[in-house]
């Protein structure tokens, strides 16, 4: 006798409507032997053929369930069903194999404490059981059904359903023979009785936007960083140079995806000698104008560029040629569209389900529910997946501001359990990620784009600190802009702005960014920012750079200015290439290039960067003159001396205390004929006599040039 089954219950199993249709489907014990059940509408009939040849004739119940018994015992079988026009399918039953999703992996997802959950959720082309296949597991707690549906089912996922295998939501089912390549979607039954559409939050790999589906990945790259990986985790990050390229990959030189973008890149970055290029946001995104701030496929490298192989290559190949690798990483909100992971479920699930929490209205785009634990699992294991799949060197956090406080840009919200502004369970997470990303990956850095007064953004978490290695100075970013907008003729009436850094310099890690932010939405390139001509522009650009490159901190600048990008940056289009025809803007690309060999070889430049032993004021109060000196030194005590002319005209027989006597060599003159400038000087070398001034036990006397950087070290 074979168990009765309710007309529900086939009802369900025969429309994909089933919440455990593993539970009835598939091969399953019965008195004396086994039976087994599968779906297959509008076949003739259908049979059960069995690892030893036997076969199993299935009997049609209705709606295009069959089952059939058998005495023996139970062993792998595969479904050949015969249909009306003559055709014949043969295929193994994907509901006769056991989960693909092990309890340990249910139990540390319960707990939101799986760090390499993309491991186990998503889509995974593998054996299974000794068959080929793909296996799908999704989460969607408030399901009541969960199918699978692709170009490999038509689209029709009524013979794909998924079992939910616990109580925290997870549903699986493994795709016998079904490859890499193929895509797919979720398709949720939710609480509500609608059927939705869902693209898969784990996915590795998408179809080009503007197609929403997800893609079977498989990675076959073979690594050739070990070297460089074995390096990174032997050397402290925070006090090594690092001066960051950021670019956007789509408009740096347009239409080059991952691969092509490889051999250009290093060879312009190698020539510049930046330690570093920071990728804007590689993680999927529907819309391009967003540059990759509103992220829809968390763990899926953008195929705009090709496939994720591909962006292993180019990190590979950058690594190989000793440049380190940095992405934005965006966890502070997603967009609302409807196919991603707004509503996932039919209720909100990634998303704070209090619009006053889980709602970023100036961007149009929800907030994820820090406080759920799974969602925390999500984000962590997020992170450590770009670190430890693509080999990324570092993470910059977008938006930390925007995470941290609860009434961030909104007039309605909801205070914390004690009535207070801070997020505290962003501030959780925050620290959960550094110090969980430092713990599994030494030698990485974690960067805080961060704009208040936020105390301990990069002070441990062990302190109470958020964690992170570096925090964006954009206090210093917005004073010194402002200040060298000003006509020299005014700035004594603003020294303030360039100074006022040196204040707070060692408060935090700091990196001092001119990024992509700065030179797009009506604010003008780098260069437009400078008063004066064409030549005081290059000269302001030249001198402010040299004062960056000098100041307490580590250096970013975004893609263009370089060179002195004319225009403001657009995504649609590609830099400004053709003014390098102009000798005046090749003369500030060998600036840059020079700054930072000088950088990377004088260790008072970078290696004191977060400690006052580092820095010390020669003339910080000259605002008459526009003038500002110190000095760095390095731990074991060499100095740099560094001074700036932000006047329109040279200063000669400019007197300044030195720490000792001798002959000092300039090391670069950023008015040097080579670099564009007038060529004011002084000859290379600068003798500094043993009689004190201003409090320094000797003093030189030498000319600045107008508009100029200068840095000195001992001949």
């Amino acid at each position: 006798m074979l168990p009765h089954l309710d007309p529900t219950v086939i009802s369900e199993l025969a429309h994909g409507s089933h919440p455990r249709p593993h539970d009835h489907l598939g091969q399953h014990p019965v008195d004396d032997g086994v039976v087994i059940r599968c779906v297959r509408p509008l076949a003739a009939t259908v049979t059960a053929v069995r690892a030893d040849g036997s076969r199993v004739t299935l009997e049609h119940l209705r709606d295009g369930l069959w089952q059939g018994a058998t005495s023996a015992p139970g062993q792998a079988y595969r479904i050949e069903a015969s249909y009306p026009n003559g055709d014949r399918w043969t295929a193994d039953d994907p509901y006769r194999f056991v989960p693909t999703v092990g309890d340990i992996d249910l139990y540390l997802w319960g707990e939101g404490r799986h760090e390499q959950v993309w491991q186990v959720l998503g889509s995974h082309h593998r054996p299974h059981e000794d068959v080929d296949g793909t296996a799908f597991s999704v989460w969607a707690p408030h399901a009541r059904a969960v199918r699978v549906i692709g170009d490999f089912n038509s689209w029709n996922g009524e013979q794909h359903a998924m079992r939910r295998l616990d109580d925290n939501g997870i549903w699986e089912l493994f795709v016998p023979a079904l490859t890499a390549g193929n895509t797919y979607k979720f398709e949720i039954l939710t609480a509500a009785g609608e059927w939705v559409q869902r693209a898969d939050p784990m996915a590795q790999f998408t179809e080009r936007p503007p197609a929403t589906a997800s893609v079977v990945g498989d990675s076959s790259y073979e690594w050739q960083d070990a070297g460089w990986l074995a390096a990174r985790a032997s050397h402290e990050p925070h006090n090594s140079p690092m001066s960051v390229y950021e670019l956007h990959v789509g408009s740096w030189r347009p239409g080059l995806g991952y691969r092509d973008l490889a051999d250009p890149l290093i060879e312009y970055v190698t020539e510049l000698g930046f330690t570093h290029v920071e990728f804007m946001p590689l993680a999927e995104h529907p819309f391009g104008g967003s540059w990759g701030y509103q992220v829809t496929g968390y763990y899926a490298p953008t195929s705009r560029f090709g496939h994720p192989d591909d962006l292993r290559y180019l990190v590979d190949r950058l690594h190989q040629a000793g440049i380190g690798v940095l992405m934005d990483w965006v966890p502070g909100h997603f967009p609302k569209d409807e196919w991603a992971l707004a509503r996932f479920d039919g209720q909100p699930l990634y998303e704070h389900s209090d619009p006053r929490r889980g709602e970023q209205q100036d961007w149009g785009t929800l907030i994820f529910d820090f406080g759920q634990s799974q969602v925390r699992n999500f984000l962590v294991a997020n992170a450590l997946y770009w670190l430890e799949e693509f080999h990324i060197d570092g993470l910059r956090v977008d938006a930390v501001a925007s995470m941290l406080y609860l009434d961030y840009s909104r007039e309605d919200w909801l205070p914390n359990v004690h009535g207070g502004r801070e997020n505290l369970e962003a501030i959780s997470l925050l620290q959960e990620v550094t110090a969980t990303a430092y713990k599994r990956n030494p030698g990485v850095v974690l960067i805080a784009e961060e704009s208040t007064s936020w105390p301990g953004v990069t002070r441990p978490t062990s302190s109470g600190g958020l964690g992170f290695g570096f925090k964006w100075n954009m206090g210093w970013m917005h004073d010194s802009l402002q200040y060298m907008a000003e006509d020299p003729m005014y700035r004594s009436y603003h020294h303030n702005d360039i100074t006022f850094s040196f204040l707070y310099a060692f408060s935090e890690n700091f990196m001092l960014p001119i990024s992509h932010d700065e030179v797009v939405h009506g604010k003008g390139s780098l260069l437009q920012k400078m008063p004066g001509d064409q030549w005081q522009k290059l000269a302001n650009v030249r001198a402010y750079l040299s004062f960056m490159w000098a100041h307490p901190g580590k250096q970013l600048l975004f893609m263009g200015q370089e060179f002195g990008q004319p225009s403001e940056w657009s995504e649609e289009r590609g830099l400004d290439w053709w003014i390098l025809d102009q000798p005046a803007h090749q003369g500030l690309l060998r600036l840059v290039s020079q700054l930072n060999q000088t950088y990377r070889a004088h260790p008072a430049l970078w290696q004191q960067d977060h400690t006052e032993a580092g820095f010390e004021w020669l003339d910080g109060g000259n605002a008459a003159q526009n003038v500002v000196s110190f000095m760095r030194w390095s731990a074991t005590g060499e100095p740099l001396v560094a001074l700036f002319n932000f006047s329109g005209n040279p200063i000669h027989d400019y007197r300044v205390g030195m720490p000792f006597a001798g002959a000092w060599r300039e090391l670069v003159n950023t008015d040097a004929a080579d670099f564009g400038g007038s060529g004011v000087g002084n000859l290379g070398t600068v003798q500094s006599h043993d009689e004190p001034w201003a409090g320094r036990p000797a003093h030189a006397t030498l000319t600045l040039p107008p508009l100029a950087g200068l840095y000195l070290v001992p001949a």
